[in-house]
């Protein structure tokens, strides 16, 4: 694992929806091994951002690796300036991703916003390395919708929520999954999302997996910013997450 930032070319940089951007750097040969679940801390160089930010692996192929975050701050709204032929620094990868070993039987993802990020990496590699299994997509965004339709190959159902209504359900997404239908459930977005979603799972024993967000400002577990609350006591969410056990958390 690469421990030391270093410099890469941007292939490219684009904006998606409303403040949601996909970054394509060059790929290493540290990234052959990077997990669904991992992230990396990206930072640009000059712009006087001195600590990178934690953004999640969206997709591993052929020469690139890609990045989808949300510019929320002066952090991200740097990167999001940056374009082709610019160069970022990058620390990575990092932390704990999806227990690909888990995904047996009936398997529902869950993503929330931005959390649809670690989602795209996570669908595919079960597909490739579990073969035929069922995966079904339960998917809740404020607004816009984004990034389905590269994901929808490899997905048997969807269920989509906006909060207005503009495409699929109205209102929260876990209020339209059946959790007693899945073996096990992935999750990422708001913590109140997978909060409600890991109460729902303990009443059928259905495992579940989050991945949980943090400010951070190393990403290698030396700084205790990222400090979350579990039943073992305080974990470190770059260094012993990002993904956790949902039933270990103490949200």
């Amino acid at each position: 694992m690469k421990r030391d930032y270093c410099i890469r070319k941007i292939f490219h940089n684009h904006k998606v929806a409303e403040n949601i951007y996909k970054l394509s750097i060059e790929k290493l040969e540290e990234d052959q091994n990077a997990m669904p679940g991992q992230f990396y801390m990206l930072k640009t160089l000059n712009k006087g951002a001195t600590l990178g930010r934690p953004i999640s692996l969206y997709d591993v192929e052929g020469h690139a690796i890609e990045f989808l975050y949300e510019a929320v701050g002066k952090g991200t709204n740097y990167i999001s300036e940056l374009g082709e032929g610019d160069t970022i620094e990058v620390l990575g990868p990092l932390g704990n991703g999806f227990p690909l070993d888990e995904a047996e039987g009936a398997i529902a993802i869950v993503a929330g916003g931005i959390g649809i990020a670690p989602m795209h990496e996570l669908i595919k590699r079960i597909k490739i390395s579990r073969g035929n299994k069922k995966i079904d997509l339960y998917a809740g965004f404020r607004d816009e919708v984004y990034e389905i339709e590269e994901i929808k190959p490899f997905i048997n159902d969807l269920i989509i929520s906006t909060d207005n209504g503009n495409k699929g359900y109205k209102g929260f997404i876990t209020d339209h999954i059946d959790v007693s239908k899945y073996d096990v459930i992935f999750c990422c977005g708001p913590e109140i999302m997978m909060k409600k979603i890991v109460n729902n799972c303990k009443a059928y024993n259905t495992k579940v997996y989050v991945s949980m967000e943090s400010h951070m400002a190393c990403g290698i577990g030396a700084c205790l910013v990222c400090t979350c609350k579990t039943k073992f006591g305080g974990k470190q969410v770059c260094k012993d997450g990002p993904v956790f056990l949902g039933y270990d958390l103490n949200f």
